[in-house]
């Protein structure tokens, strides 16, 4: 699948954007307003008690702000943060090379950590709980038992699978916390913000119709405010205005709702193949040419969360709000059998 701007994903070109405007501290970020309090509870009562924070599970989906909360964790309690992603923790030495660096206090951050292995988690087991490090070595019968003490540390990790994660592991976190889709009134102060960091004025007017087809996530916000600035500066403006705003999205093909090419050709299948549901999720993903976890995680999570798609307990269905997106005519007696969940 190629890259998607309106996806929550990060791309191949937002690490330099993301480093300029990420916030430093909890009173720079901006939303999560009951996961920012909380964590900023737990943090001041750590200082307190002159003990290490507790384990942090971060979650939800994709560009919402889970790293940059991370580092924002590291630096209120004035530690250094190692990072790490679960796809790369590939066998016990990758882990004990990366805790082996790890001093009294700091904050080990691991993004997408339900994709480590099964025997990596059991690992990680007593450093969370006891801060020892069991590992074999070796092998062919001169294999041996090394154990290190370690030193307190919080581990933070980044998952928009929760579920995928194993009950050992995850009842192993002291702090849960879900991240949520940002409001639109959240979304237009995080693009004024990142308007006054990157020295580009945005009117009000277009910062809120932006933040309207960000699809609640900073990240994509961020991405968009990105390409538009482009246009503005190639059209010789100042400053971005709701002309340009406009016409920067329709190129990029970008809706009033923030939908793209590919959630239209998701909807359409639907619609136009399978009398608009409900449909297997195998089946759908065939017709569209995807991979079934490409639609669970990078696609449908928008459109449920919007209301354009439901799931039922025989597949997936169309809403009348996806017809009306679409201008396509609305067959109400298609929806009139009960099949939710």
């Amino acid at each position: 699948m190629e890259e998607r701007i309106v996806s929550g994903e990060q791309l191949s070109d937002d690490g330099v954007i993301d480093n300029t405007i990420r916030p430093e501290i909890l009173d720079e970020y901006i939303g999560q307003s009951e996961v920012k309090e909380n964590i900023r509870v737990f943090i001041e009562a750590s200082k307190i008690r002159n003990e290490v924070l507790d384990h942090v599970l971060l979650y939800g989906p994709p560009g919402l702000g889970k790293t940059t909360l991370a580092y924002i964790i590291a630096r209120e309690l004035g530690v250094n943060i190692k990072t790490a992603s679960g796809p790369s923790i590939e066998k016990s030495g990758d882990l004990a090379a990366i805790l082996s660096t790890i001093e009294q206090g700091d904050v080990l951050f691991i993004d997408e950590i339900h994709r480590m292995p099964r025997f990596i988690e059991e690992i990680l087991y007593p450093a969370m709980e006891d801060f020892t490090l069991d590992i074999i070595i070796g092998g062919d019968g001169n294999s041996r038992n090394i154990k290190i003490d370690l030193p307190p540390f919080t581990l933070v990790g980044a998952t928009t699978r929760a579920g995928d994660l194993s009950a050992p592991l995850r009842d192993r976190f002291g702090i849960i916390s879900k991240l949520k889709f940002y409001t639109v009134e959240e979304l237009t102060e995080i693009i004024k913000r990142t308007s006054r960091v990157l020295d580009m004025p945005i009117e009000n007017d277009a910062a809120k119709e932006l933040a309207s087809r960000s699809r609640g996530t900073p990240r994509i916000a961020n991405r968009l405010f990105k390409r538009v600035r482009d246009f503005a500066l190639v059209d010789g403006k100042e400053s971005i205005d709701l002309e340009v705003m406009n016409k920067a999205l329709d190129r990029l093909k970008v809706d009033k709702s923030g939908l793209d090419e590919t959630d239209h050709q998701l909807l359409k299948a639907i619609i136009e193949r399978f009398n608009g549901g409900p449909v297997g999720i195998e089946a759908l993903a065939s017709s569209i040419g995807e991979e079934v976890s490409t639609i669970e995680d990078v696609i449908e999570p928008y459109l449920l969360q919007e209301g354009y798609l439901k799931r039922t307990s025989r597949g997936r269905m169309v809403t009348e709000k996806a017809y009306k997106q679409l201008n396509i005519n609305y067959q109400s007696g298609l929806f009139n059998l009960n099949l939710d969940e």
